[in-house]
């Protein structure tokens, strides 16, 4: 296989495991007819188009590879599952997710108890044809289990060699807190990663959720890093999103199916901050002749606490144009301060003061503190 030497590996939080700074998802492999707007958008891939797409992000060194038993309701883990059997399994680092449910029908299918975590995970390896997942996600948070039965659940998948890490994904900062903790207090293998949306455009996880990653060695894989599209160029202020070959078109024709993955056009055609931020990271795009969807992933690289960029693909032209912001070249300290003043951050109260009152003047890299 043909590597390209520009790819960066970067470690998983404070795991031996290597994996690529852009990490492929794959939300949209697969599609059902269910009321889950992304599923039915028309950019979705088929199994063919979806190998594809698999084929060329290794072939660009590309080795991480991120998806969820929701998505498509199986139908992702499944697209993968037949091209990962025709590959070798130990150059390829799949990571799965559990939490959603799976099965209308049953009161049990869903959540993060022991019983669903463990027949979601079997299923999910039945799907990826695969006996091992390198890295499990909790999906979302779940009110309805102790945690203590969730982490015990996911050190015993770990034991018994059916997954290798776990990791969660869209957790507040509290509940990051409390898993490295009890973790720690439980003796339990510690979580490794958080995937949590995070763009220009998303923020807010900077305030608590990042300062936790920082402090607890957890390494943040960011989702939806374009914002659904929005950061990727190729949006102007007069003209319409086309339905059927944009996800954000496709949510145009009907704004209730607006999400944070895939948002409503109106809410930012007449927004003059996000057309403001987009003149910045064209500029700086071409200041070093890229595009400007490459800035907006070369940003999120540049920050600390990201170990790797979870970027969806619906062309092999997305994936090519996608890799070219993995290495080889950086956005300058300054143009870091350019984007980071025009990128709308609310500031809430305590954090302003936390922010305002603990400067760099009280920092001091000796003490594994939080650096604001």
């Amino acid at each position: 296989m043909a590597t390209c030497e520009k790819v960066e590996y970067r470690f998983l939080g404070r795991s031996g495991l290597k994996v690529s700074n852009i990490c492929l998802g794959t939300m949209t492999f697969g599609g059902s007819d269910d009321d889950v707007a992304v599923y039915q958008c028309p950019t979705r891939s088929d199994e063919d188009k979806a190998h594809t797409i698999l084929n060329r992000y290794r072939e660009l060194g590309g080795n991480f590879i991120d998806t969820a038993n929701k998505y498509s309701y199986g139908k992702s883990e499944s697209i993968i599952g037949s091209w990962l059997e025709k590959q070798k399994r130990d150059q390829v680092v799949v990571a799965s997710k559990v939490r959603f449910p799976m099965d209308k029908s049953n009161v049990n299918a869903v959540g993060l108890s022991r019983r669903h975590m463990i027949e979601s995970c079997e299923a999910s390896l039945s799907r990826l044809r695969t006996n091992y997942i390198d890295l499990l996600q909790a999906h979302i948070w779940d009110n309805g289990v102790p945690l203590e039965e969730t982490l015990r659940t996911f050190d015993d998948l770990i034991r018994c060699g059916k997954i290798r890490y776990f990791g969660v994904s869209n957790f507040c900062g509290w509940q990051m807190q409390k898993v490295a903790e009890l973790t720690k207090l439980m003796g339990l293998n510690p979580v490794v990663s958080l995937q949590q949306q995070y763009s220009l455009l998303c923020r807010q996880s900077e305030w608590e959720e990042f300062m936790v990653c920082r402090n607890e060695g957890i390494a943040v894989l960011p989702w939806s890093p374009l914002k659904g599209g929005l950061l990727s160029g190729k949006y102007k202020r007069d003209e319409t999103p086309d339905p059927l070959t944009t996800r954000i078109g496709f949510i145009h024709t009907d704004e209730k199916k607006a999400l944070s993955v895939a948002p409503a056009w109106s809410k930012y055609r007449d927004n003059e901050e996000f057309w403001k931020l987009m003149d910045v990271i064209g500029k700086i795009a071409a200041n070093h002749g890229k595009t400007i969807a490459q800035v907006a992933i070369r940003w999120l690289l540049q920050q600390d606490v990201v170990c790797s960029v979870v970027m969806g693909a619906t062309s092999v032209q997305q994936i090519e144009d996608n890799m070219e912001a993995s290495a080889g070249w950086q956005i300058t300290e300054e143009e870091m301060k350019q984007l980071d003043a025009a990128s709308p951050r609310v500031t809430y109260y305590p954090y302003e003061m936390i922010w305002n009152l603990n400067g760099p003047d009280r920092f001091n890299p000796f003490n594994n503190s939080v650096k604001i």
